[in-house]
């Protein structure tokens, strides 16, 4: 098999091309169940606005303020571009506050634009490909942990064709620069910057040691022959997006694990290791070369390493030298983002999404509350898992996994949790990727952000993937966000109503539902809706990671960008557009809310500089005056 290098095909297609799933035939496309624009749609949209308009005195200013849209967004939306520059609002500065190989310590070297920097400091700079990300005020102090998701490893290993790993100090370097970037960043006369040599900075590599915890933790598919034990791991990858608890500790999750792992050998597995590799997509070559290098890798020699990958991991940025630990107990597949809340009674609440075509979209909730102050090492080991369930009359469950429910043992349900999940028939989701939940209302949202397979292809499970509910269009292109509201106004409960906040679409180029529904206009086109976030005034923050070409479906659509929401409303407008071949991703404030830290991953061009290779960078975006940016 012929490796593709990952720059020239994303995560989900290489899955695709490695495991191409079957046409479905075992299920009528229920096509006339699709949303029309002025059919369904306009039902949920009605019922969505009149849902959030009962909680919109909790916004801050009143129902008059937060229902009148002028008033909730404190920018003049831009338009959409096409060039190789990032974009703001007049009245708003962005500055690049950290790149892809700056040096987090004194002594180290800049960066090369001819080399793409050393082996030997590649584990001391500012790593590649940034994503999910959090802040933290500590003494005075303020910390940025940031995922750094994968390489672009023939931007990353200039002197390689197609960056295709020539030696295991090639594929070391590749594994120094993902992971997490753990910094301090400070403001001051020239605005922000690193803090080099800062007792917080540190960097969590493929190689850094971790915990293993929960309830998969020491069983059998999770010890290898360094670790018979099962409950140590060296590194984490694929990090996505982000989570931060209320004791205050980074969440990082493992997405696209599987392109890591490939085997040198012809090998025969057991069953269940078998069933495993199918329906989390392991190939025989993966996307980096690791395997021809480091044996860890390679499944032919170490079947289990990849169980030990697919979790969301608990990182202490207080501590530099404490141990990262992998929560099992929230389950093991692509993880996207981790949304911590709280229930009513206290319970620690999470909402993670599985980044996969047709995958899944789930809940943990704690046995125990969070008590302030109190111990909150085993919070997130002991609870349940649950998949959800959306009915076509706006409805829906949680559905628990457990063994009752499922058939399956309690470790083997979190190991294969996808399993897990159709087991019980959870519903086929098309891409989950960030969930946020509202502040000010008991809402939650999850941005579905495209599946060219609904309606046409089983998932990698071979479960249905039919055209209706919250995923109303076949072929899906340009993605939806959905939002569920918990009975109860508490988010343990295992019932909810839900609609969709906005269906992308582009209205200038269809009149069926690829039109979007009625809060797209030609003035907020956009497609491929991925990381989101609240703010403390109340909107939601929307960054796409979809189709650039400007063409066809997507005329009109440019460059990546971020929009900001209005929940009271459904209005949604344009506050920056990335550069060109770019990703907008990742989102957080400063303690003090006047500076907006933004994420671009795989910038094309030659940005942010004039020349050079392209570097993956955080801007930090200001107001002129100095006011509240969120």
């Amino acid at each position: 098999m012929t490796r593709i290098p990952p720059i020239k095909i994303p995560a989900d297609a290489w899955d695709e091309l490695n495991f191409p799933r079957p046409e479905e035939s075992e299920f009528d496309r229920v096509v006339e169940r699709a949303i029309s624009r002025r059919g369904f749609l306009g039902g949920v949209v009605a019922f969505g606005s009149g849902a959030v308009a009962m909680s919109a005195g909790l916004l801050p200013g009143g129902t008059a303020e937060a229902a009148a849209p002028q008033s909730r967004f404190p920018f003049t939306p831009i338009a959409t571009q096409t060039d190789y520059a990032f974009h703001v609002p007049e009245g708003y500065k962005a500055r690049v506050l950290v790149s892809w190989g700056d040096p987090l310590y004194d002594g180290v070297a800049e960066f090369n634009h001819e080399t793409g920097g050393s082996v030997e400091e590649s584990d001391k700079v500012f790593g590649e490909n940034t994503d999910g990300m959090e802040t933290f005020e500590i003494g005075g102090h303020q910390i940025l942990a940031v995922n750094n998701e994968y390489v672009n490893s023939d931007i990353n290993l200039p002197h390689t064709e197609d960056g295709v790993p020539q030696s295991a100090a090639d594929v070391l370097k590749l594994q120094n620069l993902q992971g997490v970037t753990v910094v301090e960043i400070a403001e001051g006369a020239d605005g922000w910057s690193v803090v080099r040599s800062s007792p917080f900075n540190r960097r969590l590599h493929h190689n850094a040691p971790m915990a293993i915890s929960g309830p998969a933790a020491g069983h059998p598919l999770m010890k290898t022959e360094a670790d018979p034990d099962g409950r140590a791991v060296l590194g984490t990858l694929g990090n996505c997006g982000a989570g931060k608890t209320p004791w205050g500790t980074y969440l990082t999750c493992e997405e696209n694990f599987n392109g890591y792992f490939g085997a040198t050998e012809e090998t025969s597995y057991s069953d269940d290791v078998a069933a495993g590799y199918e329906r989390y997509g392991m190939a025989a070559e993966s996307q980096y070369g690791y395997e021809k290098f480091d044996p860890r890798f390679d499944t032919s020699k170490t079947p289990n390493e990849p169980h030990r990958f697919g979790w969301v991991v608990e990182i202490d940025p207080t501590d530099p030298g404490s141990t990262p630990v992998k929560r099992t107990a929230l389950g093991r597949f692509k993880h996207e983002n981790a949304e911590v809340t709280l229930a009513p009674d206290g319970r620690v609440v999470v909402y993670l999404g599985d980044d996969e075509r047709g995958e899944f979209l789930y809940r943990f909730v704690s046995t125990h509350p969070y008590v302030t102050g109190g111990d909150t090492d085993g919070l997130l080991d002991d609870g349940t898992l649950y998949v959800a369930k959306f009915n076509d009359d706006q409805t829906g469950e949680w559905l628990a996994l457990t063994p009752e429910t499922t058939g399956m043992e309690p470790a083997d349900i979190l190991i294969f949790a996808r399993m897990a999940g159709s087991k019980v028939g959870a519903t086929t989701m098309d891409r989950p990727e960030w969930v946020a939940v509202n502040p000010y209302a008991v809402e939650a949202y999850c941005c579905l952000t495209n599946n060219k397979n609904r309606g046409v292809k089983a998932n990698a499970g071979g479960d249905a993937t039919p055209v209706g509910g919250p995923n109303p269009r076949e072929a899906n292109k340009y993605g939806q966000i959905v939002r569920w509201y918990p009975d109860g106004d508490d988010h343990a409960a295992d019932t909810f109503r839900w609609d969709l906040f906005v269906m992308a679409g582009n209205p200038e180029v269809h009149s069926d539902a690829y039109a979007g529904s009625s809060n797209i206009n030609s003035g907020n086109l956009f497609n491929s809706p991925d990381g989101m976030a609240f703010d403390t005034s109340g909107l939601v923050w929307i960054q796409t990671d979809g189709e650039d070409s400007n063409e066809g479906d997507f005329a009109g659509m440019g460059n990546n960008q971020q929009l900001a929401g209005d929940p009271a409303t459904g209005e949604i407008v344009r506050f920056l557009t990335g550069p060109r071949g770019g990703e907008i991703t990742g989102l957080c404030w400063s303690a003090d809310r006047r500076t907006m830290f933004v994420g671009v991953q795989h910038p094309g061009g030659s940005w942010p500089a004039e020349e050079g290779l392209p570097r993956s960078s955080i801007m930090a975006i200001k107001r002129d005056d100095n006011g509240l940016v969120g």
